[in-house]
């Protein structure tokens, strides 16, 4: 797996960020979904340097020119309900995007942590760009776990996965447990987990921030 970083380098990631994390502006749910998706339009125009091209000959007022068209068929898929805002700037990004959605949860025990899957929707995955958008990789079990369940749909030509925060333990998680053909993007990544496995400093609860507490 390649790990693109992108607070390695100076852009308006790192102040849509600071406004995802600080606990005040963050109140503003609009604002808050919003970053989120401003975040998520410019991870997909990386995402875009990375994908296939055909030339195309259009015709102008003037005279006819060369330009080159996206070639590869994107699936973006979302870890639902933190995932949205950054599937709908992802679709703002890549037009003819097909949709795939998976629910997947934390259940809690005395001994571990596991995450279940239950709701997943897809089209066809066979030869098409995936992109899977997950807001928060803490120790990264979501997002593996939802790779293998998509897997029943077909064998993506390549994977992207985009994250907002990610912990350095999910990111080593992630590098032992996918296949070559993936490439992960994320915002920052922070160096710890607490003890009930939440990133710290992290930017708490995506799902509650965007859309509001849950019982």
């Amino acid at each position: 797996m390649n790990l693109y970083n992108l607070s390695d380098q100076n852009s308006l990631i790192s102040q849509y960020l600071n406004e995802i994390r600080d606990v005040k502006i963050q109140q503003d749910r609009l604002r808050f979904r919003t970053n989120l998706k401003r975040v998520s339009q410019l991870m997909g125009f990386e995402v875009s340097k990375k994908l296939n091209y055909q030339s195309q000959n259009i015709q102008t007022p003037l005279s006819t020119a060369t330009t080159k068209i996206l070639n590869d068929q994107i699936v973006v898929a979302s870890i639902m309900r933190a995932g949205l805002p950054m599937h709908n700037g992802l679709l703002e990004i890549f037009d003819h995007a097909e949709n795939a959605f998976i629910s997947a949860y934390r259940v809690e025990n005395q001994k571990d942590i596991k995450v279940e899957v239950e709701y997943q929707s897809s089209p066809d995955l066979n030869g098409k760009v995936l992109i899977l958008a997950d807001p928060m990789i803490a120790t990264g079990n979501s997002i593996v776990k939802c790779l293998n369940h998509l897997e029943k749909y077909g064998e993506a030509s390549q994977i992207f996965i985009l994250g907002i925060v990610a912990s350095q333990i999910g990111i080593e998680r992630l590098k032992k447990s996918v296949g070559t053909n993936v490439v992960c993007y994320v915002a920052t990544v922070d160096p710890e987990l607490n003890d009930h496995s939440y990133i710290v400093p992290g930017l708490g609860d995506a799902g509650d921030l965007a859309y509001g507490n849950k019982l």
